[in-house]
C-alpha cells in the first residue's frame, strides 16, 4: 500500500519509523511519503491560511496550496501506476493512465466527518493508495473537498466527538489502525481476530505469568487446560465488559 500525507508539520510523522509500521516500511509492505504543504505555496512567507469569508474567529487553510499538493501526488501516483505499453498491439492502454482501482482515496480528518471504526479501518486496508490531508486552524477551504470529490474520491473522517489542534494525531491513529491490518504487517494474523471491535464486542481480559501477583490471581478457568470452557468464559467476559462499558455496541433487545 502507498500512503501519502500532506501536512505543515512533516517532522511529526518521524515516529512512523518505529514499531510495526516502521518495519512494514523497511520491508516494502507500506510505501509511506510525507509532503510539506508549504512547498506548494507561491509567496515569500509560504502562507497556507487566510481570514474566513463571512467573518469569524481563526483562519482557514487556502485552497491553492492544497490543490497543487494533491495534484502533484496524483500525477506521481498515475505515473508510477502507468502500465507498460505493448507497441505490437493496437488496444494497449495509453501511458500515464492507471488501472481504475488504482485511483487514490483522499481522507481528511474532520470533526464534521463520519466516525472512524474498526470496520472502516479494515475497509481502508484494502485500498492500494491513500492520501491523508492534515488540516489546521479552522479547517480547509470547502472547495478543496468539493473539487476532488468530483474528480476522485474524498472522505471526511472523525476519530470521535472532540476537537484536536490539527489532523496529524488523527492521521497517525488511522495509519496505525489500517497499517496493522495489511497482510504481513502483524506477525501472527490470528491475534487480529480476537481484538476489540472485530466482532462488534470489546475484547476479553488477558493474563500472563505469574499466576499470582500482589494478591491477585488468574481466573482458574484459564489454568484448567479446558479450551472449550476457556472459549465460553472469554465470550461471557466480552459480553459483560461490552454491556458495562459500551452498551451502545450491543444489539437492541427484542
Amino acid at each position: 500500500m502507498r500512503i501519502d500525507i500532506i501536512t505543515i508539520f512533516p517532522e511529526f510523522f518521524s515516529v512512523l519509523d518505529v514499531s510495526l509500521v516502521g518495519k512494514a516500511r523497511q520491508s516494502g509492505l507500506i510505501d509511506l511519503r510525507v509532503h510539506n504543504l508549504r512547498d506548494h505555496t507561491h509567496d515569500r512567507h509560504h502562507s497556507v491560511d487566510d481570514t474566513p469569508y463571512g467573518g469569524g474567529a481563526g483562519m482557514v487553510m487556502k485552497p491553492e496550496p492544497w490543490g497543487d499538493a494533491i495534484d502533484a501526488i496524483l500525477t506521481n501516483v498515475q505515473t508510477a501506476a502507468a502500465p507498460e505499453v505493448d507497441l505490437s498491439t493496437t488496444d494497449a492502454p495509453p501511458a500515464g493512465v492507471p488501472a481504475p482501482d488504482a485511483a487514490p482515496l483522499l481522507i481528511f480528518p474532520s470533526p464534521a466527518g463520519e466516525l472512524f471504526t474498526q470496520a472502516m479501518a479494515r475497509e481502508l486496508a484494502g485500498e492500494s493508495n491513500l492520501i491523508f490531508g492534515c488540516g489546521r486552524y479552522e479547517g480547509i477551504d470547502q472547495r478543496v473537498f468539493d473539487h476532488f470529490a468530483v474528480t476522485g474520491r474524498v472522505r471526511l473522517v472523525s476519530l470521535g466527538d472532540y476537537v484536536l489542534n490539527g489532523g496529524e494525531v488523527a492521521v497517525m491513529a488511522m495509519i496505525e489502525a489500517v497499517g496493522r491490518l495489511i497482510p504481513g504487517v502483524v506477525g501472527n494474523p490470528e491475534s487480529l481476530v480476537e481484538e476489540s471491535h472485530e466482532d462488534g464486542l470489546l475484547e476479553y481480559p488477558s493474563y500472563t505469568k505469574p499466576s499470582a501477583w500482589r494478591g491477585l490471581g488468574v481466573p482458574p478457568v484459564l489454568l484448567s487446560g479446558n479450551h472449550g470452557a476457556i472459549a465460553i468464559w472469554r465470550r461471557e467476559q466480552q459480553l459483560e465488559r461490552t454491556a458495562r462499558v459500551r452498551p451502545d455496541l450491543l444489539p437492541p433487545a427484542n
